[in-house]
């Protein structure tokens, strides 16, 4: 049973019949709850919604532009991903004239944001200059406070404390910076993760070699504990199960929450394959979660629909997408993450209702 589509449709529900009016930044208004959460374990599936299709080559895109600390949406717009183009634009237009905004589009020597996006796919100096974002999640994520330290990788070190120290209480990562926020062009919604690991039992390690759950205390029992985890050992069965948890300050449910939701899903594969650990769980612990008023009618369309079974991830094996064959041994992490391309991963059976258009509001 899908019961991540379930949960999604009763917190779309939820705001409907408890959420509050209030205005927002945009200008355009929603109604609000504050304080829910999302669990999922992904044992039951990758968490890509099926009541609407989802873009998952756009999700993909956008994590992998994190990973690689990136800050300008060149590398976005290159891989077709159009998540932060507002965004930029927005930023482009404020800084060509001191008017109000609204002032500002009006004037004709200004491009439109079509216009301005095509120019960032063929002019690599105005990408350079007009691109770039500012300290949103890539800088915080890779190069945290720069300025001050020489910048803090804070993603090679929770891999390199995973393998070190996997019962640490600190395996965190922080997007949230007070003194950099009023120079992003939006500072981070999803703010921070942790992440958790446990050691499986020797039941759970038995189960990844293949044998069917009904017979795993017979064979165990047949051929003894110390020859179980010996072969485990040998085919380099994992001994640990790793979960993640985000927290997120603002959440647009309709359009923003769904891809967070498997772009976290994602990030917790990754790490757990770097660090030969079991996906677990995900959790999404949610500040202010609303709709936009103009998100209400899809809303409801979307609770409507029935979900069909949750997809499986897939994707190539690291050594036949790194372009450098010379590697040999283990490979860095950093290199990896430099190597990763979006057609990278795929969802495997993928079943879902047609998408549902809803306006972006930056």
């Amino acid at each position: 049973m899908n019961n991540l589509d379930k949960q999604y449709q009763s917190l779309l529900q939820d705001i409907l019949d408890n959420g509050v009016e209030k205005s927002d930044r945009t200008g355009t208004g929603t109604i609000s709850v504050f304080g829910r959460q999302i669990r999922h374990k992904m044992s039951e599936g990758f968490p890509l919604l099926t009541t609407k299709k989802m873009a998952f080559k756009t999700m993909v895109t956008e994590l992998l532009w994190f990973l690689k600390g990136d800050t300008n949406i060149k590398y976005l717009v290159d891989n077709g991903c159009n998540i932060w183009n507002g965004d930029a634009y927005k930023n482009y237009v404020l800084n060509m004239s001191h008017l109000e905004i609204q002032d500002v589009l009006r004037n004709d020597n200004l491009m439109n944001q079509e216009q301005f996006i095509n120019e960032i796919k063929t002019d690599d100096e105005f990408a350079k200059k007009w691109g770039e974002l500012g300290p949103v999640y890539g800088r915080m994520w890779r190069a945290f406070d720069e300025d001050s330290y020489g910048g803090i990788d804070q993603i090679a070190n929770l891999i390199n404390d995973l393998k070190t120290n996997p019962d640490s209480r600190r395996l965190m990562v922080t997007a949230w910076h007070p003194g950099y926020n009023q120079h992003s062009v939006l500072p981070p919604c999803h703010y921070g993760f942790q992440v958790y690991t446990r050691e499986l039992s020797l039941e759970e390690r038995v189960k990844l070699c293949g044998y069917k759950t009904e017979i795993v205390p017979k064979t165990i029992e047949r051929y003894g504990e110390e020859e179980h985890i010996k072969n485990c050992d040998v085919n380099n069965i994992p001994t640990r199960a790793i979960s993640l948890m985000w927290n997120q300050r603002s959440v647009d449910t309709f359009l923003g929450l769904p891809f967070n939701i498997a772009s976290y899903g994602l990030l917790l594969e990754i790490i757990a394959k770097e660090v030969n650990m079991v996906p677990d769980e995900l959790i999404g612990n949610l500040g202010d979660v609303h709709l936009y008023s103009n998100h209400i009618e899809q809303a409801k369309e979307q609770i409507g629909r029935e979900p069909f079974e949750l997809p499986q991830l897939s994707y190539l094996d690291e050594y036949h997408y790194l372009t450098d064959v010379s590697l040999v041994g283990e490979i860095p992490f950093n290199k990896k993450i430099e190597e990763f391309r979006p057609d990278f991963f795929k969802v495997v059976n993928y079943q879902s209702h047609p998408a549902i258009k809803a306006p972006l509001s930056n």
